[in-house]
């Protein structure tokens, strides 16, 4: 979430507007940037300074999870071994070892992927972006879970598209109502996070992820299934994604575009992600980093293949799972006792997330905007979730993080929410 840059912030703080210079003629800004608005999430960040503030608010990982000193011998290793491929200008497609290694990867999670059917991109966000280059056209219509990532929706305007909602649930999208939108307004593409998606940390089941591969067949419509969340399980592991099930549906393969991250499991400092899609899009989408930024660093990449190479992956993976799973018991727990019958939730079964419902219950309140604000004034800040809908915001919706906080944090945080009530 901290990468949603707002221009709004960006032109009002600068130190420009008071200049005593005779006022410029208006900049003829592109029309695309009348689609998009200022983040209410990064407005609600310039509220974060107030000294004691316990912030449930970030889409972050926490840094004492990153692996330092695994990340400091494979960027030596990537040093000392071939320091031109890691130091010099590199193919835009990705650096050859670490698409060998992501590729490798995935097949360790079910699903067979050739290196040269996936692209590095700098950061899942990226591959999203370059997908609305290559895709959208002004007026396309695109349908994204209803809630769904908020820069997703920023980023999918800015080319154009018309975005049309789907309701979820907490087993993810509803199948039976999306079948009928994709019927109705036959989307350019159907966008979803099916692994513990951002906000609502839902998780897809098997069933429903075998009846979207269904309808992408039967309506041809292309499904691109955004990953960044899938290998943070709390317990047992979550179905196959739609990409490892795509063999056993004939045809979904080829309307199918995956999208994956090292940033909430090893380093988003690092920005490596990558986009496995069929061969033509692929190359389009190649075709526009080219233009955007030749390449993604390539010492980045040498790093990431690197790590990969060395086997530390799944130590990690289990290090964060437990951390994030003791974090996520202890929320859900503390949430419960606090607030009680004031909020509806799911307790999430793994990511960064809890998403949860103001029920307006014994008097009290039902609107989490007013909620953040006397959240802030108790030093606990968490996200509305209105920002998170293309359209119809529930209004008594909001997303709480636990990644950041240790179980004590958690605790304070939580009774605080309940003074704030």
């Amino acid at each position: 979430m901290l990468a949603i840059f707002t221009i709004h912030s960006f032109f009002t703080n600068s130190p420009y507007q008071h200049s005593t210079r005779r006022p410029a003629m208006p900049l003829p800004f592109a029309d695309r940037l009348n689609n998009v608005e200022t983040s209410a999430i990064r407005e609600l960040f310039k509220l974060l300074g107030k000294p004691g503030i316990i912030s449930f608010a970030g889409g972050f990982p926490d840094p004492a999870m990153f692996d330092i000193e695994g990340i400091k011998e494979a960027s030596s290793k990537a040093l000392n071994e071939e320091p031109g491929g890691a130091l010099q200008y590199g193919a835009t497609e990705g650096y050859s070892p670490l698409r060998e290694q992501l590729a490798a990867f995935m097949a360790s999670k079910g699903a067979a992927v050739q290196p040269e059917g996936l692209i590095v991109t700098t950061g899942s966000q990226q591959a999203l972006d370059l997908i609305g280059k290559v895709m959208i056209n002004p007026g396309d219509k695109v349908i994204v879970e209803g809630p769904t990532f908020l820069a997703t929706i920023q980023c999918f305007r800015l080319y154009g598209a018309e975005l049309i909602s789907a309701p979820i649930d907490a087993q993810g999208v509803m199948t039976d109502e999306l079948e009928q939108l994709i019927a109705e307004h036959k989307p350019k593409f159907v966008y979803l996070i099916p692994t513990f998606g951002n906000p609502s940390g839902a998780l897809l089941s098997l069933e429903r992820r075998r009846q979207v591969l269904e309808m992408a067949v039967r309506h041809q419509t292309l499904i691109v299934e955004d990953d960044p969340y899938g290998d943070l399980y709390f317990g047992e592991a979550p179905p196959p994604s739609l990409l490892a099930l795509s063999d056993s549906v004939p045809g979904s393969r080829e309307l199918l575009v995956h999208c994956g991250s090292l940033s909430k499991v090893l380093s988003p400092g690092l920005r490596i992600g990558w986009m496995i899609a069929p061969g033509e899009l692929l190359a389009r989408a190649t075709m526009c980093k080219q233009f955007s930024d030749a390449h993604t660093s390539t010492f980045a990449q040498a790093t990431a293949a690197q790590y990969l190479k060395a086997g530390r992956m799944p130590a990690t993976l289990a290090n964060v799972r437990q951390v994030y799973g003791q974090r996520a018991g202890a929320m859900g727990e503390a949430l419960r006792r606090e607030l009680g019958a004031a909020v509806a939730f799911a307790q999430p079964q793994g990511g960064l997330f809890f998403w949860a419902s103001l029920t307006g219950a014994v008097g009290k309140l039902s609107d989490a905007g007013e909620f953040a604000k006397r959240a802030i004034e108790q030093g606990v800040a968490f996200v509305p979730g209105a920002p998170f809908y293309a359209a119809n915001p529930d209004t008594a919706t909001f997303r709480l993080s636990f990644a950041t906080a240790d179980v004590g944090k958690i605790e304070e945080g939580m009774q605080r929410l309940g003074r704030a009530i």
